[in-house]
């Protein structure tokens, strides 16, 4: 009853439209410019550069049911989709990630002594040097596992009758996915809840990372779904979590806030976050 729900949820309501308000302030002038410089370079006859970005692609795109573009509003809608799927899921692993380097020590003593190995002092943390850290790719790859940012991922539907292990699928159907009880097998992973980086290390210690994320061979995981309809930006995204949690352990020293236990209790928020946000002491690291 969307009317009602403005007259009961009234604040709510202003609130989201004066979100909304700001979102389009941020992000019309941004499509615009987008549009303008497309123009221009037609102008050009084909001149300047040769970046294609997502809105360029959204700006001439005609629908195919009525054949029409998409307007102003539509394009801020799923533009700032497109910036939410990324960030969102991003800080939420981050966050998960830094909260077990803290509360397993040893963890980070030896991810420090990899990155320090790699890179000298003063050094900048660069792309190559990342492809030299494979125990860092280990402790990102144990967190996707054990803290997916999501538990289930966007469902798919069927499009015709199936039979999946015995069951019968009718066309139609909705389906989703279990990425997180997928991450918990036992059946599948040893001590699933424990936290422990070398499982996805060649025998535990070696150091080639072994592992299929995009399910072309196996899937055992899947927090970035499987196969054709998986997130374009699986390399992009850990590619910035190996290069944020390199950079964070090798410049602070990251220690539990006045001794306390880290939580690791989560709480569904737009993605799965931790209940009791992190709370840690950081301190410059000397040497």
């Amino acid at each position: 009853m969307p009317k009602l729900g403005k007259i009961l949820f009234h604040k709510l309501w202003k609130e989201l439209l004066e979100t909304r308000r700001e979102l389009e302030n941020v992000l019309l002038p941004l499509i615009d410019a987008r549009r303008e410089k497309k123009h221009q370079k037609l102008m050009d006859e084909g001149g300047g550069e040769s970046i294609l970005s997502y809105v360029d692609t959204l700006i001439d795109f005609q629908l195919p049911d009525s054949g029409r573009k998409y307007s102003d509003e539509e394009l801020v809608s799923l533009c700032s989709e497109f910036f939410h799927g990324g960030t969102d899921t991003s800080i939420t692993t981050l966050q998960w990630a830094m909260a077990n380097i803290v509360k397993h020590q040893h963890i980070q003593e030896k991810l420090l002594g990899e990155i320090n190995a790699a890179v000298k002092p003063g050094e900048e943390i660069t792309e190559e040097d990342l492809k030299r850290m494979p125990y860092l790719k280990a402790v990102i790859l144990e967190t996707l596992r054990r803290h997916p940012p999501g538990h289930f991922i966007l469902p798919h539907g069927v499009t015709e009758d199936t039979k999946l292990e015995g069951y019968d699928v009718p066309r139609n159907s909705i389906i989703n996915f279990t990425v997180a009880d997928m991450g918990w097998d036992a059946d599948v992973w040893e001590d699933p809840m424990e936290f422990r980086p070398e499982r996805f290390l060649k025998n535990g210690n070696g150091e080639e990372v072994v592992f299929d994320m995009k399910g072309i061979k196996e899937i055992k995981m899947m927090p970035f779904g499987a196969g054709r309809r998986a997130c374009p930006a699986i390399a992009m995204a850990l590619l910035h979590q190996e290069y944020f949690v390199a950079n964070l352990v090798r410049d602070f020293t990251w220690t539990a806030e006045n001794g306390c236990a880290i939580d690791l209790s989560e709480k569904q928020d737009f993605t799965m976050v931790m209940k009791n946000p992190l709370r840690v002491h950081i301190s410059p690291r000397t040497c």
